[in-house]
């Protein structure tokens, strides 16, 4: 049986009973993403139509499984909080709004593929102008959800948590709601995320492989609440010292990885190697 191991919590078949435990709203609601996701990922072979080149559920399919596993993640980090503090009135709000962002971000995403019209930088008339800037505003809600998990974390960690998982969590929801924001800020603001030519894209995550793409650093960002906990997961597994500075300096260079995605897409340039 093939385990993965965070922090001495192994992720086995036990796993799913651990998060239903721990949170059971998001993890019903990022488990329904996932399976819709997969649902939505299939459906090119019986829908043939595109949207700038991409197959039209395309774009649904990845935020299904990006906002089911920004959930889930949410599920996981609540068993490092005090067993008597995951029921409290700030993680309850967090929750509400994850569900009611996300949900609306996938509504609006779905039903713009239905009718083969773009999703994102569709704001060529009124309506349309309104519904971009409430998904905009629904995006930044999703990231302010973490907010109380990541204070929940930092004061009421749950009893014998690794100090140096804990640190990880927390550098990386913030690099996850700083950076996420930052990012997608300013790709709304870019009004688009090619830079330069345009050409063959990556599989799957479609990116730009002719020039720069400005996603690849927000992907990055979003994703620091994986990525930076994984590193503190590797030191604790090959039993390394002063994790404590590690762990930090792993965030560190997550950050700079991010800036420099960031800079090399805007001189139009592809990712890793322009």
């Amino acid at each position: 049986m093939i385990a993965f191991t965070l922090g001495g919590d192994a992720l086995r078949p036990t796993a799913l009973a651990r998060l239903r435990a721990d949170d059971p709203v998001l993890t019903a609601f990022g488990l329904a993403c996932l399976l819709t996701g997969a649902v939505t990922l299939a459906l090119p072979l019986v829908d043939g139509r595109l949207i700038d080149g991409a197959f039209v559920w395309a774009k649904p399919a990845k935020f299904f499984v990006s906002v089911g596993v920004y959930a889930l993640t949410f599920a996981w980090f609540t068993g490092y909080v005090r067993p008597d503090r995951r029921r409290s009135r700030s993680l309850r709000t967090g929750r509400f709004l994850l569900v009611a962002a996300g949900g609306f971000e996938l509504a609006y995403i779905t039903l713009q593929a239905a009718r083969a019209e773009a999703s994102h930088f569709n704001d060529g008339d009124p309506l349309h102008a309104v519904l971009y800037a409430l998904m905009g505003i629904m995006a930044l809600t999703l990231l302010a959800a973490k907010i109380p998990l990541t204070i929940a974390v930092a004061v009421r960690p749950r009893p014998g948590l690794e100090p140096s998982l804990r640190l990880a969590v927390i550098l990386g929801l913030a690099t996850t709601v700083i950076l996420g924001a930052a990012t997608g800020i300013a790709l709304s603001a870019n009004h688009g995320h090619a830079v330069g030519p345009t050409g063959a894209s990556l599989p799957l995550l479609g990116w730009n492989r002719a020039g720069g793409d400005l996603r690849i650093a927000h992907f990055l960002g979003m994703h620091g609440e994986q990525i930076v906990p994984f590193a503190a997961a590797s030191f604790i597994a090959l039993g390394l010292p002063r994790r404590r500075v590690l762990v930090p300096l792993a965030a560190c260079l997550l950050c700079g990885v991010i800036a420099g995605a960031w800079v090399q897409a805007g001189r139009g340039l592809a990712f890793p190697f322009g």
